[in-house]
């Protein structure tokens, strides 16, 4: 994997609802849900995810709170698999949502 260059992060970034820059390598983004399992079935959804694309995020649940962070470690930044990723997150929440 190869790391992004600045304008590639941007583009990728204003094509992925939510999602902000922690600093130069990593990004985030929080979700909400209504009840505390929500999120924690939310995190397995998640986990089934980077599970298949071998890539694991960072994730926090803070009550009724999820907060994903991505990066490529190996990359040392962000990279296409990151913007996949949250891509394929924010499909999982759209589900979660309706359920």
């Amino acid at each position: 994997m190869t790391e992004l260059s600045e304008e590639q992060i941007e583009i990728y970034l204003a094509q992925v609802s939510g999602w902000t820059r922690n600093d130069q390598k990593s990004m985030q983004k929080i979700y909400r849900f209504k009840r505390f399992l929500d999120g924690v079935r939310f995190v397995t959804q998640v986990a089934d995810v980077a599970e298949r694309l071998n890539h694991h995020p960072s994730i926090l649940i803070d009550y009724r709170i999820v907060t994903i962070s991505l990066t490529t470690w190996d990359a040392a930044g962000l990279t296409d698999l990151d913007f996949t990723s949250a891509a394929n997150y924010d499909a999982e929440y759209a589900v979660a949502e309706h359920q």
